[in-house]
């Protein structure tokens, strides 16, 4: 790709990783003070925020190629290099990352235990995934990739709920597992390069130029394809996922299906796909596949649930599947609605987990069974919930269903029997949904319910620009839409 570069004399790339620490360090510094803790933090998501709203108006416009390109000398003697790198998928996942951190340092607010180390760690997470969508040398994005983890796992296991230690321990088993996997894949491939070209290099644009023999980019693909399989998650990988969704915090539970389900189909695009062509070439009816069993798997399973977080979980993996459907399909329209969707489903899940938390610390419950009439107790806060689970629904003219259309429709262009296995499941969707508004807002009320207490400023802070973006996008993707043209095409040239 060739680097456009506007703004060529500042860091900007390098701006967005480095702000979440530093202001991660302050509120570590700060430690004794919880309420400065929360005002650092809100300050630095804000900050980091803009940055990404600047680089988005600025270069949101579909140009093909790198949009800005930072590169410097890291590790000479093994060819490590600090390389990041933006282009309009990156652009959009920059964004969606600082939005939804900032929505989540207001949702952890009331946080009363260990403030500090709390906020700390959800900077240090978004500084993590603000690595893993910009690095482009592959040990740079390895250690973003982790350095996402932990922060993730200290949050689970800390403040989540009363399974919390199990559900850390599994996803950081999982996640371990399937980091190892790419990491001896990536040594690997680095090898072969170096013996191939006799310079051992890890940047992205030096490793697609290796030949390999099939056999070796199978079992390459293949390594990378685990990592990101289980943080996707697809189905058989995806058994984490519901445990961690649901025992984690309420900001956890926010950033883990709004961003780090992203990252695995992220690392698809970015890595797998172009580093091993001819694997990807013959592994996408496998993915089509897979993604199609976690469509329905993932329905019928949230279908069955009671407690809210588990059917939203479960939903979260059904509308992944939607999505690797739709990168499957190799097709212009079918990508651009893949990856508008990861977006959409950021906000619009984002939003209901939110609601959730708290549905939570008004009831004491995330049961369907032991919810009911909020209708009449809570209209406000109700209809926030329905306008957010009728966009997870795919209900026209709201956030979720031009990415889906485009989806079906690019996937029926080229293989029409896929697209229409798919559309039960959209009905699927439609009834967990639907059971999940009926239970909640309009079943009948507990004995004892207690008043609802109405929304505060600082919730209602929290909701409004997400249900503002649901609507808008549902109206009018185009503006999330156009960053996509250059890049997808480039993507999809790759393929042999």
């Amino acid at each position: 790709m060739t680097a456009v570069t506007a703004l060529p004399q500042f860091p900007w790339l390098s701006l967005l990783i480095g702000l979440p620490l530093v202001g991660a360090l302050l509120c570590l510094l700060q430690r004794r003070s919880a309420g400065e803790c929360r005002w650092l933090a809100l300050v630095t998501a804000l900050a980091t925020l803009t940055v990404s709203l600047g680089l988005f108006i600025t270069y949101g416009d579909g140009r093909a190629g790198w949009l800005l390109h930072e590169d410097a000398v890291w590790i000479p003697r093994f060819g490590i290099r600090y390389t990041l790198a933006l282009d309009g998928i990156s652009l959009l996942l920059v964004v969606l990352t600082a939005f939804l951190h900032t929505i989540a340092v207001l949702l952890a607010w009331p946080e009363q235990r260990r403030v500090p180390l709390f906020m700390a760690l959800l900077l240090v997470l978004e500084s993590g995934l603000m690595g893993v969508f910009l690095a482009v040398d592959l040990v740079l994005f390895y250690l973003f990739w982790e350095v996402m983890l932990l922060p993730m796992v200290f949050l689970l296991g800390i403040w989540g709920e009363a399974g919390r230690r199990r559900a850390a321990i599994r996803f950081f088993l999982y996640t371990l597992a399937g980091s190892l996997a790419m990491l001896v894949a990536m040594l690997v491939l680095y090898l072969l390069h170096g013996e191939q070209s006799g310079v051992y290099s890890f940047a992205l644009a030096d490793l697609v130029q290796t030949r390999l023999t099939l056999t070796q980019e199978y079992l390459l693909f293949g390594g990378f394809l685990l990592a990101f399989a289980i943080k996707a998650p697809l189905v058989p990988f995806h058994t984490w996922q519901p445990d961690a969704l649901s025992e984690a915090p309420a900001a956890g539970s926010l950033d883990l299906t709004g961003l780090l389900l992203k990252t695995g189909i992220y690392g698809l695009i970015r890595f797998a796909f172009p580093l091993f062509p001819h694997a990807t070439q013959a592994c996408l009816p496998l993915l089509a596949a897979l993604a199609l069993a976690g469509l329905f798997h993932a329905a019928w399973s949230a279908y069955r649930q009671d407690d809210i977080k588990r059917i939203l979980a479960y939903s979260s993996i059904s509308h992944l599947g939607l999505v690797v459907l739709g990168l499957a399909a190799w097709n212009t329209t079918a990508w651009q609605g893949s990856i508008l969707l990861m977006i959409t489903h950021g906000i619009t899940t984002g939003g209901l987990f939110a609601l959730v938390a708290m549905l939570r610390q008004r009831t004491g419950t995330r049961r369907l069974a032991e919810l009911g009439g909020l209708w009449g107790a809570a209209p406000r806060l109700s209809a926030l919930f329905l306008l957010f689970a009728l966009a997870s629904l795919g209900l026209p003219g709201l956030a979720n269903f031009p990415g889906e259309i485009l989806v079906l429709l690019g996937t029926f262009r080229v293989h029409a029997l896929w697209a229409v296995i798919a559309l039960p499941g959209l009905v699927f969707a439609a009834a967990y949904l639907l059971r999940l508004v009926q239970g909640t807002l309009w079943g009948p009320a507990p004995t004892g319910q207690p008043v609802m207490a109405p929304l505060s400023l600082r919730e209602w802070l929290v909701l409004v620009p997400l249900a503002l973006l649901t609507v808008w996008l549902g109206l009018y993707p185009a503006p999330f839409l156009a960053p996509l043209a250059g890049p997808v095409q480039a993507a999809l040239g790759a393929l042999p």
